[in-house]
């Protein structure tokens, strides 16, 4: 039985987890349209992934996906933290705050985290996906037995690889495109970078699970071109960042729609993300050659940063994930969205139907 049979969608559409913007409303408008909708958890405690999936499940009796994050836990430099808290003192300066005099881990990974493992063997989510990583064997087996379905991400082959030894059923090939952060499993090895097309492709054909494509797609054009390279799916987050049931702010909403670009940035978070550019950005480029804190320590910075530039009317500071197909975003309702796609969709599937049989 295929994946999207075993999940009972009716399209081959899969709204990204997008943790702090994706809700429980948004989540579940995809999966009633016959998508598969998610939430991310990674930014929340046991408590909260009750809270919000149990939310889902109130708007939904459809298949939903539940996203963790499995990060090396952070390790502390004081050294470091201090010299970042230093460079961000004149930006906290301008908007007439202090900076934080310490940083802290604000997100716990599932790799250690004995509550929120709980939590989902109990609830046995339909979906179970794990970013940045893969935890250790006794939990994937707990969430097997529970009888969730486990995705990952990988960005490059030995990732799915590695995921499919695990028992991973199946991959999400993230290619460099995609908006948010990246899910490499180790931040200090090289990046290979892989585009979308050719990541999806590669999987498609040497990683033996099914391949569900994300990075950069917006429209059924691109789900289409992801499918033909082998995806059984295709992944979008960017697309419904400006629907009215994701948690975006004003503020991310008109940086979205006014589409100023991407860039790689490592500065907001510690770990490399692609955001729309603006403020911050924009300083972490003039500061480049300054050690960032590990991951999510340097995001505790990044957040109280946030929260002060918007107190002195500044919007420019936030964590604005976006992919590189951002100019393309449209301002719909979840569904209709979906509803749209999948007739985008079918109008490619139907001229590629008409030129063949032409041929």
């Amino acid at each position: 039985m295929s994946l999207l049979d075993r999940l009972n969608l009716s399209y081959p559409i899969v709204q990204a987890p997008m943790a702090g913007v994706s809700t429980p409303a948004l989540a579940a408008a995809v999966s009633e349209a016959g998508g598969l909708g998610s939430i991310g958890v990674g930014a929340t405690d046991a408590a909260g992934a009750r809270a919000m999936i149990a939310e889902v499940r109130q708007r939904t009796a459809r298949a939903f996906n539940v996203n963790v994050f499995v990060h090396a836990p952070a390790r502390a430099d004081a050294v470091r933290e201090a010299a970042w808290i230093e460079a961000l003192a004149p930006l906290f300066a301008r908007f007439g705050a202090e900076p934080p005099r310490g940083l802290r881990e604000i997100y716990r990974s599932f790799a250690g985290d004995d509550a929120m493992l709980a939590a989902l063997v109990e609830l046995a989510p339909p979906v179970v996906s794990f970013h940045f990583g893969l935890p250790a064997a006794p939990r994937i087996a707990a969430l097997k037995a529970a009888g969730c379905i486990l995705l990952s991400t990988a960005t490059n082959l030995a990732e799915a690889e590695a995921a499919r030894r695990a028992g991973i059923d199946a991959v999400v090939a993230q290619g460099f495109e995609a908006g948010g952060h990246r899910g490499v499993f180790d931040p200090a090895a090289p990046d290979e970078q892989a585009g979308v097309l050719p990541l999806t492709r590669l999987l498609a054909a040497r990683a033996g699970l099914p391949v569900i494509a994300a990075g950069g797609i917006m429209d059924g054009r691109g789900i289409a071109a992801a499918l033909d390279l082998g995806a059984v799916a295709a992944q979008l987050g960017t697309a419904f960042v400006a629907c009215p049931e994701s948690a975006a702010d004003a503020a991310y909403r008109a940086a979205l729609a006014a589409a100023p670009g991407t860039v790689m940035t490592d500065a907001i978070s510690g770990r490399a993300a692609r955001s729309l550019r603006n403020g911050f950005t924009a300083w972490a480029e003039a500061h480049a050659a300054l050690a960032r804190p590990d991951y999510p320590i340097a995001y505790d910075a990044g957040k109280a940063l946030n929260a002060a530039a918007k107190a002195a009317g500044e919007n420019g500071f936030g964590a604005q994930w976006a992919g590189q197909g951002a100019g393309l975003s449209r301002a719909l309702p979840a569904a209709e969205l979906v509803a749209t796609l999948a007739v985008e969709l079918a109008a490619v599937r139907e001229r590629s139907s008409v030129a063949e049989a032409a041929s």
